[in-house]
């Protein structure tokens, strides 16, 4: 009988009853539907078998991202059997959608948003972007609150249909990410979300006080 070299890994199986409890907590917790990324292999490969992946072990590809589910036994089938290392992904677009921007001007805008006292949804911080998590929108709603902006940083960036975004614990040690605000349950069982609408107008003024050089308070 050979050895199960995870016995004796108390490290790597501690990581992996973290994603499957992290990706059981958002599909049937937070009804968010959610699907295994990519995982990153030794060397920097990804096990997706593409040499040039322009990024590695962070993004979904078999089950493809259409496969996001909320059904826990799917779930518990995926990381317990199935793919135990791949990172949990959340699909945006359905029940969920984000904003995300740079690292340091995401921490920076955020204490600007709480001086504000804007109530504020789910944060995530990921190795280069903070997400701000809003309720679902549509692209045709989101072009129609972009125009009315006067200007708009090109380094925001908007997870709504078809798009992803790891969750925690994340992938390996180098790829971690963590809740800066924790999902808050809202009276009917599910995740409270707030309108997109007034977070990125918040948004976009603290990116141009930001990038001006002004302070963001």
């Amino acid at each position: 009988m050979r050895d199960n070299p995870l016995r004796d890994d108390p490290k790597r199986r501690s990581a992996r009853a973290d994603r499957l409890a992290g990706a059981l907590t958002a599909a049937a917790g937070h009804r968010w539907p959610v699907v295994p990324g990519a995982v990153l292999l030794a060397g920097g490969h990804c096990s997706c078998g593409d040499p040039d992946c322009p990024v590695p072990g962070a993004h979904p590809h078999d089950p493809p991202l259409l496969a996001a589910t909320t059904d826990a036994r799917m779930v518990r089938w995926w990381w317990e059997r199935r793919c135990p290392d791949a990172p949990v992904l959340l699909a945006t677009g359905r029940t969920v959608c984000a904003v995300s921007l740079p690292a340091a001007a995401g921490a920076r805008a955020l204490a600007y948003l709480a001086a504000l006292r804007l109530r504020l949804g789910p944060v995530l911080a990921m190795p280069d972007r903070y997400a701000m998590l809003v309720a679902p929108y549509s692209l045709d709603a989101l072009g129609e609150m972009l125009v009315q902006l006067p200007w708009v940083p090109g380094s925001l960036r908007y997870h709504g249909v078809g798009g992803f975004l790891p969750l925690p614990p994340g992938g390996g040690d180098g790829d971690r990410v963590r809740w800066v605000l924790p999902p808050r349950q809202d009276a009917d069982g599910g995740v409270w979300l707030p309108q997109v609408e007034p977070l990125l107008g918040e948004l976009v003024a603290a990116a141009v006080q930001l990038d001006s050089g002004r302070s963001a308070y």
